[in-house]
């Protein structure tokens, strides 16, 4: 943790206008972990519940300068990456988990949003698993982006398990293979870390308010890792946010509506520190 008892987190991703995603829900739910969140902008995107109408990229070295600044002054105990939108900023992110490896890092490979546009440039999808990947701490693909990280089909529960294993043998920490989007009546995510595995299994909430949920899950689970909680159990309470997040959701928007970030991080109380 940084020098101060305050832990910082710092979320590398692009802006959403609407408020339900991207950079402004990853601040949201380190806020709710009670921990410091700072920011370096990928992308500006117009958007809300029913999609987006245009995006911008950020400058390359704007990126990197928004990077250095936090990492001379506020340095993250933990890291996560989300929209990066082009694969120039892909690898300027990879650059720039070299240079905060000391900190978890948590790569969210987002590629399409929730309402079904495209946040990623194809060229840069290579990049994503070439170098994003390796570096990451902990990687959290939904099933589309697992099966084009991991170069297989994934249907089911047992797919999601070997491609969580195929992204490990690339060079991932560990892997969630996050099954929301499963067929059946329950969502199933998969968890492989260097400890082992783990499965969370769950009756499939019936909800169009799902705007967010990616970012939301990798920030949580980043956030308690900037806390000090385990991987594993950092995963399994992010989760669990995600989901009461999801069951209380505030009802805005006509589209994919967002979730509601003001739930309690720490049911059964914060952790130690």
């Amino acid at each position: 943790m940084s020098s101060s008892t305050l832990a910082v987190a710092l979320t590398i991703a692009g802006s959403d206008s609407g408020g339900g995603a991207g950079i402004q829900a990853d601040l949201k739910t380190f806020q709710a972990f009670g921990v410091f969140g700072t920011s370096a902008l990928t992308a500006v995107t117009a958007q809300n519940t029913v999609g987006v109408s245009a995006i911008h990229p950020i400058p390359v070295d704007v990126v990197r300068a928004q990077i250095e600044a936090l990492a001379s002054d506020l340095p993250p105990d933990a890291v996560k990456t989300g929209m990066l939108a082009t694969r120039e900023l892909v690898s300027a992110v990879a650059a720039a988990l070299d240079r905060l490896a000391d900190a978890p890092s948590v790569v969210d490979p987002v590629m399409v949003a929730s309402s079904g546009d495209r946040l990623l440039d194809r060229e840069a999808q290579s990049a994503v698993a070439s170098e994003l990947v390796p570096r990451a701490t902990l990687v959290t693909p939904n099933l589309q982006e697992a099966r084009l990280l991991a170069g297989m089909e994934v249907e089911t529960a047992a797919d999601a398990h070997r491609a969580a294993a195929r992204l490990m043998e690339a060079g991932a920490g560990a892997a969630l293979v996050k099954g929301g989007h499963l067929e059946g009546s329950q969502a199933v995510d998969v968890l492989h870390h260097q400890g082992g595995e783990r499965t969370w299994t769950r009756a499939r909430l019936d909800t169009r308010h799902t705007h967010g949920t990616g970012c939301t899950l990798s920030a949580a689970a980043a956030a308690a890792m900037a806390r000090g909680v385990t991987l594993e159990d950092a995963v399994g309470l992010a989760i669990d946010f995600v989901r009461r997040a999801m069951e209380t959701a505030p009802g805005l928007g006509s589209g994919h509506g967002p979730l509601n970030h003001f739930v309690t991080a720490f049911p059964a109380g914060p952790p130690s520190s």
